[in-house]
């Protein structure tokens, strides 16, 4: 995740490669995870794969080959359908819930679009599965893992539980501009998806309170004609952040939910000192109302604010937590996090392992409600063996009951520890946090070596290394280079790749920079000094098209083009530090 000034946005990674021949291969694995995508019903997958058109070889010299191997484990024992690929995948084969797909072909040019593929698993009502795998001899807990997945289904005629939802949203000082226009642009969406029967009231804070009414609005188009102007009128940046009274309020606000499913959202992009003080304060008023206590579910702005903090809110109140991390994704990200959180179609989730087994511990404080939007995976620890069959038990909408058979898979191709320890570390983080626990620390410390993932007790370093073997050729041409010991090879911390624990201080202050595309201007001066003056020279030397030509020129000409490239960019550099250095003095 970006840092407060870092050059970086979480979606983008760069790598240099130096000191390459002209002819010479290169290649480069890389590996990562990601989310799927669910929307309707369907799962996703986008992996970049553009390639722009100055990489490409020259036509009719070098053969472009592309190749796609994609393979599909649903975990589940339903049908998968495809339902969209932006590539031609050929089905290369089908076992049980495996399924493997392949492109390979000549181009005359490499892609220039995204690898896309989406599908969905034929389920008509709620399904699920319990995949299980042994620890291993690194793993941070002796215990086996599991992952407990429940799959909405499609089946249309499920009621969505009326909801009595209470908005709270920060209005501080620090929220003006995009931020709070794209969270105005959300809330007004999500108000327009409240249905009759359905109650709201909106909550602005920051040094004080501003409520739309004094008590739960009934949904109708009038009442939702009112909360957006009245939006117009008081979502206005200024003040500082107070977190604990606005949800003292809407405790308060929802002790009487009209036998709706009580439910509170919070948006902030701010810390504040008392926060471990509010989960408890809130646990606790939780577990006195019971069932029907309220939902609370949280969302994070930029890099300020503690989303461990928002994490393990929301982990407590059986809610979602979500984030956006610059400001053009937060309209987008709000929406889904709304749309996820609001359409719960079983409630009060529970498991009947404790009947089977001693020791069965999930890694979030309680399960999250089933929403008809997207499908619910916890994962956890076990000690003994599981029966072939769990049941999970909830409630419905109409406050009846539903028991949900889940077959307990034993899982050998999938690297379920692999997939599982980015959550599983966020979760053991918050709780380290909540409860200062240092053995907490120490298995978050575990975890994150184990899987390469950095943490907030570890650092990722970026070590340079020799080569054991060079060729001797390439040896012979080179000067003699002092072989440096393992203590002098250059290692260089890789920053900006964990959250922290928020910044009370630039709260307070009410910077707006905590979103990773707003960059102090003074750190980047001279970044941008040098992309203005040399940039567009190099836009045009780099095309294909001169490339092209310099093929076809002969050797004299290539080196009176080079040296005149070489000038312009002399005097590009000279520019550079004149204003920088000098101010532009002549």
């Amino acid at each position: 995740m970006p840092e407060s000034g870092g050059l970086l946005k979480q979606e983008l990674f760069s790598l240099t490669i130096p000191q390459v021949g002209g002819g010479e291969d290169i290649f480069a694995t890389i590996r990562w995870s990601q989310k799927l995508l669910y929307d309707n019903g369907q799962f996703s997958v986008e992996v970049p794969f553009r390639f722009p058109q100055f990489v490409n070889p020259l036509p009719k010299v070098f053969m472009k080959k592309e190749k796609i191997q994609l393979t599909v484990n649903s975990g589940v024992s339903k049908e998968v359908i495809l339902q969209g690929t932006s590539h031609p995948l050929k089905e290369k084969g089908r076992q049980s819930e495996k399924l493997s797909f392949l492109h390979e072909a000549a181009v005359e040019n490499w892609s220039t679009k995204d690898f896309t593929f989406t599908y969905t698993v034929y389920s008509g009502d709620l399904s699920g599965r319990v995949l299980v795998k042994p620890s291993t001899l690194r793993d941070y807990d002796d215990r086996d893992m599991f992952c407990l997945f429940l799959l909405p289904g499609r089946n249309e005629d499920r009621k969505v539980f009326r909801k009595a939802v209470v908005y709270i949203i920060d209005t501080s000082g620090s929220m003006q501009g995009k931020p709070l226009e794209s969270v105005k642009n959300a809330m007004a969406t999500a108000l327009s998806d409240l249905v009759q029967g359905d109650f709201f009231n909106i909550i602005a804070f920051n040094d004080e309170l501003h409520s739309f009414s004094s008590c739960l609005e009934q949904v109708n188009d009038k009442t939702i004609e009112n909360a957006i102007q009245w939006m117009d009128l008081n979502f206005v940046a200024q003040g500082g952040t107070d977190i604990m009274h606005p949800l003292s309020e809407a405790m308060t606000l929802l002790s009487n939910s009209h036998g709706a499913l009580p439910q509170i959202y919070l948006v902030t992009d701010g810390s504040v000192d008392d926060e471990r003080n509010i989960c408890h304060t809130v646990k606790t008023q939780l577990v006195n109302r019971g069932p029907k206590s309220p939902r609370v579910s949280t969302f994070g702005l930029g890099s300020y604010c503690n989303h461990y903090f928002l994490r393990m809110l929301a982990s407590i109140g059986k809610g979602h937590y979500a984030a956006a991390f610059d400001t053009g994704s937060i309209e987008g990200r709000m929406v889904q996090w709304f749309q996820k959180a609001s359409n719960t179609i079983v409630s009060n989730i529970s498991i009947d392992a404790i009947k089977h087994i001693q020791e069965f511990e999930v890694d979030s404080e309680y399960i999250p409600d089933v929403s008809a939007k997207y499908p619910l995976c916890v994962s956890g620890r076990y000690h003994g063996k599981l029966p072939e069959t769990l049941i999970a038990k909830g409630h419905l909408a109409d406050m009846s009951e539903i028991s949900i058979e889940l077959k307990v898979h034993h899982v050998k191709d999938i690297p379920l520890d692999k997939l599982l320890a980015k959550q599983q570390m966020d979760l053991l983080t918050a709780k380290a946090w909540l409860s200062e626990n240092k053995e907490l620390e120490r298995k978050v410390v575990k975890l994150s070596i184990h899987n390469s993932l950095p943490s907030e007790y570890t650092r990722m370093v970026l070590l340079q290394t020799s080569l054991d073997k060079i060729d001797p050729a390439q040896q012979a041409k080179n000067k003699p280079i002092k072989q440096s010991s393992p203590d002098e090879r250059s290692a260089m911390p890789l920053r900006g790749l964990t959250l922290g624990f928020g910044d009370v201080t630039a709260t307070r202050e009410n910077l707006t920079t905590g979103f990773g595309d707003i960059k102090p201007h003074e750190q980047f001066e001279i970044f941008e000094k040098a992309v203005g003056c040399c940039s567009r020279v190099a836009d045009c030397f780099c095309c294909m098209c001169f490339i092209k030509a310099c093929s076809k020129m002969n050797d004299q000409c290539a080196v009176v083009m080079m040296q005149a490239c070489a000038a312009l960019a002399c005097l590009g550099c000279f520019e550079c530090c004149s204003e920088l250095c000098c101010g532009g003095a002549n």
